[in-house]
């Protein structure tokens, strides 16, 4: 089932290098020099096939020297110049590189590597999966549970324990290793005669450069003479070789959003360097984005490249599949009937669906598969319908069959994201209500930061198995088959996979799960009786009416006109808002705005939180800001939501993801609910679409100050608790303290600054972001921080002993014993290891706020079902659930509602649910 899509980003200097070399030197007519633009460019559209990328920027380095050469004036001397017939290809391929769409970045000053490590990170805090595709074996220091390494010359993976099989040390020691080893081509002295063995050997005896430097005396032989010898330029090397992460970007990770390929500049770009097949293809209407694998293609018209680079494609790749398989396909009933048999009376089963879509308000039911014992399966073909497909058993005969046992309340069935089968086979008359195990949130809950949590990514690291993959049965891209198309010898043998993998992953997880009790009971108690609430709340869907969305659409084009034409008003001219470069001169050159901070270049920045301080005192940069967010919400919202009603129903229906968010939140996609803002005029008339059916109000009823709440919680501090007992306004009663004045007392701005204190510290605010969003001097700032600790001394002790229990555990914890893992606790990398002592804080506040509502909506779901209740619920937003309930009874459920997602959890202060009731979303708030 879909995962997030991660962000991509390609290392376009380490495939230049590589692909030059890699590929014959191919020319056209001209004399033109193209083998390497064909390399990069077929290498961009394998990532976009395989990984259908939203958001991907393609990273060079820039002209000139970086901040190592001034480190270290022999970097990279001894490397030899850039070849010309290299050099000639470079404008080209960027040329082809935008005209495709790709976002494309370098930056001066820094490397390629330096801007992905910078964009990894920020990735990484925007809880977005990252792939980095590069051949640079540097970029292993970047990888942790969220960021993994693609080859796409040959092909291979590289996540946390690849690190490990090919270097013999973890990720968090790769840059100690590049010191000791040193790098000739870099001129990264290193220690001579150190190689791959000898540096992994000594970081497993002494984890560390400082501790390996610091015990030098006690290296033995000629290996520890030139150790000793090197001591004085070994923190030079480690230096040249760490990867900086907090390069000076002007945009930020969300922005590299795949562009339209500009079609006629692509047509003029293949028939100037004799790409004859891509040109061919663009005039037949296909995608200038899918691969090309050149097999048997002619070199002479410039697309044999591929052919000849020694490259695996994955569809090439000979899965590795577990031995001892016994699978059958089910052909007849007398079949089918000795099967049904097993399932009914084994103590549990795995069961897989295979159909038609991944969108399951559509999907239809192709076939089914069934595991009992390890290497034991069956697949029931249904519904192939291919030329010369074998006659197959009758679809609703079968599932006819199956319902009681889907519906029994036995709770004999294991499945790997079920939930989408759920909604599959309700539109087939079955509730499939026998689940007893989903291995999808088994594994989430062990550990949700140590893989993807889809079976291929289960089957590697728990089974040590290589799964057959759908793209090798079915293709990719626009020639993918659908499930019924795919003959049913291979089908069959990938269906019957899928539910032995299941079960055995059950078999492997099911005991390390059982063994930590909390985590358990968080399993049986919450995720798994969830995701049946979840699926309800997928299948009902919510209401979106068009006509207004449509409204509300103009209304937001004409003020983004109006801000626009503002915009140029006060530049005195027009000009591209989007555009650094322009931003840059008018704002510098022209008004001489003071420059808040320079890129490494040493230009002015004109990056967001630049132009967000800069808001504070000039009307231009709000205006641009405000011009930023009109348009995204224009194409994220107005221009796709009317595009995702489905046309049976009328409704939208989203995918709630209950296994991607690291701390227990869930996450809605295809479309994203929870992202439409709601302090904004414009996004507040988004929500003014989403509308009950005739006869219905909305209901939204959100948990107040939920976070702060579980802060007085685990903090126990009696200043915040004693505020919450007694029903203050939290942020009055902390401004009360702080700046010691009577509660009554207390004025706009130092409620203003309290409030930004009691959320700040939640997320880790420094003094210096305090200040920046106060606008008042660092200084000021941590005075205020500090005379919040001391009046509130159990939140610092909270704080101090989280840190510290995190570092000694290398985890922390919720109120209902949700873990999350931080690999990056004890990181040597500073700032690495910073945001991680952040999410330290901050995780048992989210996740025990995600628990809340989960358990809440548990509740909610239940009640609703048991007393018949005519309301059904139908978002669920942070910590608000949002439900569609008859107009005549909407403040008697309303107060029903509020009751029980009060009881979905007892802590030392009392939460509070706010109730709100309309004719549209907007409306209830």
């Amino acid at each position: 089932m879909p995962q997030a899509k991660p962000v991509i980003l390609v290392d376009g200097s380490s495939y230049l290098y590589r692909a030059f070399h890699a590929m014959p030197p191919l020319t056209t007519a001209t004399g033109q020099p193209t083998g390497a633009i064909y390399g990069v460019i077929n290498m961009l559209r394998r990532l976009v096939a395989d990984y259908q990328p939203d958001t991907m920027v393609v990273v060079f380095d820039a002209k000139g020297k970086t901040f190592r050469d001034d480190l270290y004036k022999e970097y990279k001397a001894n490397r030899p110049s850039m070849p010309d017939d290299m050099r000639s290809q470079i404008e080209p391929m960027h040329q082809l590189i935008q005209s495709m769409g790709f976002p494309m970045l370098s930056v001066p000053g820094v490397e390629a590597d330096d801007v992905i490590g910078t964009l990894a990170v920020q990735a990484t805090q925007a809880g977005m999966r990252t792939i980095i595709s590069t051949g640079d074996k540097d970029m292993a220091q970047l990888v942790n549970s969220h960021v993994s390494l693609i080859n796409t010359m040959n092909n291979s993976v590289m996540d946390e324990q690849g690190v490990v099989d090919k270097f013999g040390v973890k990720a968090s020691q790769i840059i100690d290793y590049l010191a000791l080893v040193g790098d000739t081509a870099d001129n990264i002295p290193g220690v001579p005669s150190c190689g791959p063995k000898t540096a992994a050997k000594w970081l497993a005896q002494h984890e560390n450069l400082e501790t390996i430097m610091a015990t030098a005396e006690t290296v033995k032989g000629k290996i520890g003479e030139k150790l000793r010898a090197s001591l004085e330029l070994l923190p030079l090397s480690q230096a040249l070789a760490t990867i900086k992460l907090d390069v000076d970007i002007e945009q930020s990770i969300q922005d590299f959003t795949l562009n339209e390929p500009d079609l006629d500049s692509l047509a003029n770009l293949y028939e100037t360097l004799e790409f004859k097949t891509w040109r061919r293809e663009l005039a037949e209407g296909k995608s200038p984005l899918m691969p090309t694998d050149g097999a048997n293609k002619s070199a002479a018209n410039n697309d044999g490249a591929a052919s000849q680079t020694g490259a695996v494609s994955s569809t090439d790749v000979v899965p590795v599949n577990i031995a001892n398989q016994d699978y059958e396909i089910i052909y007849t009933k007398a079949e089918f009937k000795r099967w049904l048999k097993v399932l009914n009376e084994a103590e549990l089963f795995a069961f897989d669906t295979e159909t038609t879509s991944l969108d399951y308000m559509v999907a239809e039911v192709v076939g089914v598969s069934f595991a009992v014992e390890p290497g034991k399966a069956a697949y029931v073909p249904l519904a192939h319908s291919y030329e010369d497909a074998p006659k197959q058993l009758n679809r609703e005969e079968v599932l006819g069959l199956l319902k009681p046992l889907l519906e029994s309340d036995k709770a004999t069935l294991i499945g790997q994201h079920i939930k989408y089968d759920i909604n599959v086979l309700r539109k087939y008359d079955i509730e499939l209500s026998n689940v007893a195990h989903d291995t999808m949130l088994q594994s989430y809950v062990l550990d949700s930061t140590a893989t993807r949590h889809n079976m291929d990514a289960l089957a590697r690291k728990y089974l040590g198995v290589e799964t057959v993959h759908f793209e090798d049965i079915a293709g990719k891209g626009k020639k993918q088959l659908t499930f019924d198309q795919i003959p049913i010898e291979q089908a069959g043998h990938y269906a019957a996979e899928d539910a032995d993998i299941t079960l055995q992953l059950h078999q492997a997880l099911w005991p390390k799960l059982s063994a930590l009790e909390p985590l358990k009971q968080l399993y049986l108690d919450t995720e798994l009786p969830l995701l049946h609430v979840l699926a309800r709340i997928e299948y009902t869907g919510v209401k979106i009416d068009a006509d207004m969305l449509e409204k509300q659409g103009a209304k937001i084009a004409s003020t983004l006109e109006q801000v626009q034409a503002d915009a140029f008003a006060d530049a005195g001219k027009e000009f591209n808002l989007g555009s650094p470069k322009q931003i840059q001169e008018i704002f510098f050159d022209e008004k001489q705005f003071p420059v808040i901070r320079k890129t490494p270049k040493g230009q002015p920045s004109t990056a967001e939180d630049v132009l967000e301080t800069l808001a504070a005192d000039y009307p231009l940069p709000k205006l641009i800001l405000q011009h930023r967010s009109l348009s995204k919400l224009m194409s994220t919202y107005i221009d796709k939501l009317p595009l995702q009603i489905n046309p049976e129903t009328g409704r939208v229906h989203t995918s709630y993801q209950q296994a991607v968010a690291s701390t227990g939140r869930l996450s809605s996609t295809d479309p994203n609910l929870q992202n439409i803002p709601v302090r904004t005029e414009e996004g507040r008339r988004i929500r003014e679409a989403f509308v009950p059916n005739k006869g219905y109000r909305i209901l939204a009823a959100d948990y107040s100050q939920i976070e702060l709440r579980i802060m007085a919680h685990l903090s126990n501090d009696d200043g915040l608790v004693n505020a919450f007992e007694q029903g203050l306004d939290v942020h009055k009663a902390t401004a009360s303290e702080v700046f010691a004045v009577e509660v009554s007392d207390v004025d706009s701005d130092q409620r203003r600054a309290a409030k930004a204190i009691n959320f700040g510290l939640i997320y880790g605010m420094s003094a210096f972001g305090l200040a920046k969003q106060l606008d008042i001097a660092r200084g000021e700032a941590q005075e205020y921080i500090n005379l919040y600790f001391a009046r509130y001394p159990g939140v610092k002790d909270y704080m101090d002993s989280t840190r510290a229990r995190a570092k000694e555990e290398g985890f922390v914890e919720t109120v209902f014993g949700r873990r999350l893992y931080l690999p990056d606790i004890n990181a040597r990398n500073g700032q690495m290891r910073q945001y991680a002592e952040r999410t330290a804080i901050n995780a048992p506040m989210q996740g025990t706020a995600a628990d809340i509502i989960k358990r809440a909506m548990i509740k909610v779901d239940h009640w609703l079902a048991s007393d018949n209740i005519d309301a059904r619920v139908i978002m669920q937003v942070h910590d608000e659930l949002v439900l569609e309930v008859p107009a005549g009874e909407s403040d008697a459920i309303g107060a029903q509602i509020s009751e029980h997602m009060v009881a979905a959890a007892t802590l030392n202060v009392p939460l509070v649910v706010d109730v709100g009731m309309g004719n549209s979303w907007e409306e209830a708030h």
